[in-house]
């Protein structure tokens, strides 16, 4: 199962990012964070002093990366959902990346993953909607791992 603390991780280990800039997203997004509290949630599993980071944190940082990518909108920080799911942290990233459909395509098609272009709206629309479908954890995994393979070549 994918967690948020290997969502964290992989977007820190994709873009390079150190503390003091993972630091600065959360303020972005509108939250304080100390590196203390960074160095737990980038533990294994297993460290005894390892932290799991909740939905509404992964959610600020992820909105600090929006901000730090594409700018404020409207000169307001995002509110954090309390809750995430896949399709809430794909399309996070889609956003701050500024990735179009085509774009996606590309990235999953560097781990060897077919999606078609009606596959991949489904993830991006509203949830009440009859053709909206969640994504699973391979294909939000796999675009992880090909959003690393694009950018630390």
């Amino acid at each position: 199962m994918l967690t948020n603390n290997d969502v964290i991780r992989r977007i820190r280990y994709i873009f390079d990012f150190n503390d003091t800039k993972v630091i600065e997203l959360f303020a972005l997004g509108g939250q304080t964070v100390t590196r203390a509290e960074i160095s737990n949630w980038l533990k294994k599993d297993e460290d005894e002093e390892f932290v799991k980071i909740k939905d509404e944190e992964l959610s600020v940082f992820l909105n600090g990366l929006i901000i730090d990518k594409r700018g404020k909108k409207d000169d307001k920080i995002p509110t954090a959902e309390k809750r995430l799911n896949n399709n809430i942290v794909f399309r996070k990233l889609r956003i701050a990346l500024n990735l179009k459909d085509d774009d996606i395509l590309e990235i999953l098609a560097l781990t060897g993953m077919k999606v078609s272009k009606t596959e991949l709206s489904a993830f991006f629309r509203n949830p009440k909607q009859s053709q909206y479908r969640p994504c699973n954890d391979q294909l939000l995994r796999n675009f992880l791992k090909g959003l690393q393979l694009k950018y630390n070549r």
